[in-house]
């Protein structure tokens, strides 16, 4: 699905096997320095329509701005999509548009990936300081949050450090507000208010009218996960605490949006699981991992036989010795068997890696600051012949 195309002006290598695993890694982004991959619940992911390949969209800086770019993952060639005059927000790729959707201050915009013209969807009204999140299966509809009277974004602001504002804005209780917005007249519509921390925002991938969002805060305060019918306002808890320190996060949908899996801790930092609620039953599973494999994020693969997680450092809630990995997880009864794919010992988790299964199956890319630049990765799962 990858080859290696073009030169770099980096010493970073292109190509290199893992002395450690025998994993092929290649670098995908050959310019620039500051090169990020979606949040590993966003898709990036749209199939070519002149080959069989696919294109990924992706973040890098020009003079110091975040903008989007394209890239083709059979040739490695890159595209800036909107040449943009500032920073622009957001992770959401309408794929039937072909278009990438993002906000610049309080404008929301629409690029098409091939053609890369630009139209407005909307301006929202002016200091609300509404963020948008996600895009539904049919993609009518936006996704996205603002809080009262803008509360919780000057928190971020006078405190843009994670362990600054984290407890902040959960312990302030500021009212927030979920809201849809149609793509299509531009009606924005208000479906949701409570005055706990609204976040995480996913649409499922296959039901239009299921949105998952969390109670955002310290992990063993709240009962995070929930989902709302966009039609009927309907809205329930996925998964409730059982035990005192109990965490549950992170969490994403299934490819084929019946499950809702979760990074599972009974008691934190004791008992690791990624779990699965069945959103149509409200059974769960879990598979149990070590403290080591324990990952910052978690997601499955196109076909849901495997998953992968991208580890974590001391810091982390693990607090583990060797967890600096790409790891790749095989599900056996109710644990999983891991493999190590990269190692990530030079990594500073301060940037998450995040992790993408590619559409085949047969690569997981991640963002690396492991050669001290922040680039794109993609590690070939069938491990290289020595």
């Amino acid at each position: 699905m990858i080859s290696l195309q073009g030169q770099s002006k980096s010493i970073i290598p292109e190509e290199l096997i893992d002395p450690y695993t025998g994993h092929k890694t290649i670098r995908l982004t050959r310019s620039g320095t500051d090169n990020e991959s979606f949040y590993f619940h966003n898709n990036p992911f749209l199939k070519n329509t002149k080959d069989d390949g696919y294109t990924m969209v992706y973040y890098g800086k020009i003079n110091g701005t975040k903008q989007l770019f394209s890239i083709d993952l059979k040739t490695l060639e890159t595209r800036q999509l909107a040449n943009m005059l500032g920073r622009i927000s957001g992770e959401i790729l309408a794929p039937k548009q072909r278009a990438v959707i993002y906000q610049m201050g309080d404008s929301i915009f629409s690029t098409n990936v091939d053609t890369r013209e630009t139209k407005l969807i909307k301006s929202l009204p002016e200091g609300l300081g509404a963020k948008i999140f996600s895009v539904n299966a049919d993609e009518s509809l936006i996704a996205g949050k603002y809080s009262e009277e803008n509360k919780a974004q000057e928190i971020l602001k006078e405190y843009p450090d994670k362990h600054d504002y984290f407890s902040r804005i959960y312990e302030a209780g500021i009212k927030h507000s979920l809201f849809i917005l149609n793509i299509k007249t531009g009606e924005l519509k208000v479906i949701h208010e409570e005055n706990d921390w609204t976040n995480h925002i996913q649409f499922s991938p296959t039901d239009p009218d299921l949105l998952m969002y969390c109670h955002e805060g310290p992990w063993h305060k709240v009962d995070r996960i929930w989902t709302i019918n966009v039609k009927t306002g309907k809205f329930q808890l996925m998964h409730k605490r059982t035990m005192e320190m109990e965490i549950a996060g992170h969490e994403f949908f299934s490819p084929d949006g019946k499950t809702i899996w979760f990074d599972l801790q009974q008691p934190r930092s004791v008992n690791f699981y990624l779990a699965g609620v069945d959103i149509a039953t409200g059974v769960e599973k879990k598979y149990a991992l070590t403290k080591d494999e324990w990952s910052v994020h978690y997601t499955s693969s196109p076909d849901q036989k495997l998953f992968c997680g991208d580890g974590g450092d001391s810091t982390a809630v693990a607090k583990s010795k060797d967890g600096k990995w790409i790891y790749l997880f095989h599900p056996a009864g109710d644990k999983f068997t891991s493999e190590k794919l990269v190692s990530l010992a030079n990594h500073k988790y301060k940037l998450e890696p995040n992790v993408h299964f590619t559409p085949d199956g047969k690569w997981i890319i991640f963002r690396s600051n492991m050669f001290g630049e922040t680039h794109i990765f993609a590690v070939e799962i069938q491990q290289t012949i020595k």
